[in-house]
Order: structure tokens, then sequence, then C-alpha cells
């Protein structure tokens, strides 16, 4: 184990021992601070090893690209082919997949990449089992789904705590803090809302990385852990989903067991499906859709029928603004007013403006200057 690797245990033991209450929590926030800037260090080490060396690259297409995370041998590879018909390499043996296999799915008007990627093993944050270039390819990933099986539902923690040692965010919006260096002044804090964190732990997590002068602005509640990711300023911010695969391999009642302790651990119902057998694959399918917030926008040219074989994808919340620049940059500079059919609307052909908000299903006419 290296000495790095030696550093970033003994920290998170000695946080595991530590209560946290207002006397330590300054202590505990420099002891985040300082494992936060050695996983950087390790995972910054990873990714400079061997830099000349080939790595994943895939051209993102479609509405959104999802990518598959889970250990070797839980089934990825069948379930892209189940999802996509692509024919990625299947065995009973661990580590199949030794490239990025890429496969679109066609769901509810929606195009989607979905990626299966070699099996993540820990360790794969600080470079172990080719986990620079799959951390690498999660990165630039829009969603994530964890897959795990029926026999090994604990590796989501494990999943979980790569991922984030990786510097991903799973579910979490990105904090609004902005840190400005200053020359002078110390640590200047102003905050919109009520701040837990007093001017104190500030100052500790800050001092671990060397910013003794800088004007801090929060806005709504923050912790220790997103003062610390805004220091870095190189967090993902992704989506992400479990996947329980291979249920037809246990009875109803584990099945059942599982599927409750996951959600009452994360908060969130996992999907339970198997990849072999077809089992909820269109519930799969709706989960990935509507994680992704996609909105589908039916396209009405002036004085003709509405195109309602071929929706157009944006993300919610959709604006009317958000339709014509994903048309094309014109229809922004030169557009009048929209007319709009569906629910997001009081009445059908109602006059809206750029900034409407629109609702899945909704019909929309253009009107633009000449």
């Amino acid at each position: 184990m290296s000495s790095l690797e030696e550093q970033i245990r003994e920290i998170e033991e000695e946080l595991k021992r530590t209560p946290y209450n207002k006397a330590t929590s300054k202590h505990i926030g420099r002891l985040k601070a300082k494992v936060a800037k050695l996983r950087d260090d390790a995972v910054s080490r990873a990714m400079a090893a061997g830099g000349g060396g080939e790595g994943y690259s895939v051209k993102k297409s479609g509405d959104g690209t999802v990518v598959l995370v889970g250990f070797p041998s839980v089934g990825k590879s069948t379930l892209l082919n189940e999802l996509t018909g692509t024919e990625s390499e299947i065995a009973s043996y661990a580590f199949t997949t030794v490239s990025v296999v890429p496969g679109a799915l066609e769901h509810r008007g929606a195009k989607i990449q979905i990626l299966d990627i070699p099996g993540l093993i820990a360790g794969a944050a600080i470079g172990r089992g080719r986990g620079k270039e799959v951390i690498a390819v999660v990165r630039s990933a829009d969603l994530i789904v964890i897959l795990v099986d029926v026999f090994n539902e604990q590796h989501v923690d494990v999943l979980l705590k790569e991922l984030y040692d990786a510097g991903i965010r799973i579910n979490r919006q990105k904090p609004d803090i902005t840190i400005k260096k200053t020359s002078s002044g110390g640590i200047r804090l102003n905050s919109v809302g009520s701040v837990d964190l007093d001017i104190d732990e500030i100052r500790s997590i800050l001092a671990e990385h060397r910013i003794v002068n800088a004007d801090i602005l929060i806005r709504g509640e923050v912790t220790q852990d997103d003062l610390i990711d805004a220091m870095f300023a190189n967090r993902i911010y992704v989506p992400a989903f479990i996947a329980v695969n291979k249920v037809d391999l246990v009875d109803e009642e584990t099945g059942q067991t599982i599927e409750e302790e996951l959600t009452e651990r994360f908060r969130e119902p996992p999907i339970m499906i198997s990849a072999q057998t077809g089992y909820n694959m269109e519930k799969l399918k709706d989960a990935i859709f509507e994680k992704f917030g996609f909105i589908r926008v039916y396209l009405k040219p002036a004085g003709g029928p509405a195109d309602l074989e071929e929706p157009l994808i944006i993300r919610r919340p959709g604006t009317v603004g958000d339709v014509c620049q994903r048309l094309h940059r014109e229809f922004v500079d030169r557009f009048r007013y929209a007319k709009v059919w569906g629910k997001s609307v009081k009445h059908d052909a109602q006059r809206v403006g750029l900034a409407h908000t629109i609702e899945d299903g909704d019909i929309l006419s253009i009107v633009t200057r000449r």
C-alpha cells in the first residue's frame, strides 16, 4: 500500500473515532480537508501515470449518455444487449469487457446512448484495474446506473465510495459557494440564508488548502463537505440510481428484503431487474427517461399539423427558449412569439414568450420575424 493510501486510511480511521459536536467540528473539518487533498493527489497521480497510454475515447451521441457502473460479472453486458441489441461479449467469468461498448436505446421518443464499461474494483479511483480510464468515462456521463446483483448488493457501498473518491457526486446539487482569493484581509464570510458553518470551521478547512485570505459567498445550506468540494472546483454532479440484477435467481421474499434494505439506506427504491429474462426492462427504461428529466415537445408548423411521431427532447425545467436554442440560434434571434397546446397553458393555442416553461407532451408552434 502506498504512503498516500496509508495516510488516507489513518485519517479516515480518526474521523470514524471522533464524535461530531461543536467542540470537535473545527478539528473534523481540518481532517476532512486533509483527506480530500490526499485523495485528490492520489487521483491526480493515477491520471498522470502512464500519460501516454491509450485510454477509452467515446464520442457522446443522442439526447443523453448513460454509463453502467458495477463490479465485474454483475451483468452489464447482458443488460446492454437487452436494452439496445448491441452485441457486447458475454462470458461467465470476470473482466470480459476490456473496452467501452456503446449502444443506442430509443425510448418514448428519446435517443439515449448507453455505455458498458469494464467493471470497477476497489481502488479504481486511484488507478487500479484500469480505473483511470474507466473513471474518466464515468465523469463524462449524464446519468449513472449503479448495477449490482442479488448476491452482492453490499457492493453498492464500495461503488459509491469509489465514485466519491474520484470526485463524482451522486444525486446532489452543486453547492452555491464562491471562493475568491484575496491578497490580504483574512477570511471574510458573506452568506445568504442560514449557514451552519462558523468562521473558525471555514478558516480551518481553507487553511488545509493554503487559503488564508479570501472572500467567501455562500447561498443556502451547506456542509463542511460542500465547502471542501468547492475548494477543489473539479467535482462532477451526476444523477444516478441503483438497479439490482439477477432477481430471477432468488425467491420473491429475498428479493423484497434486498429492495427494502436498499430503499431504507439510500432513500430511493432500486429497480429490481433480470437482464437475462427481460424482467422489468420497461420499468428500467422509464426510470432512465425520468431520471434524465426529459420532456417531449411536439413541433407544429404554422398552418400545418403537429408532428406527433418525432418529438424534440429537452430536459426539465425546459423553456420555449431552450427549444429554440436546440433547433437553431436563429430561432432565438428572430423569435416573435410561440403558441402552445398542452398542460403548461390555461388554454390551447395560448401565446407565450421565450421564458415560458413547457411540460412533457406540449405542442409548440414558433412564429419568427421574416
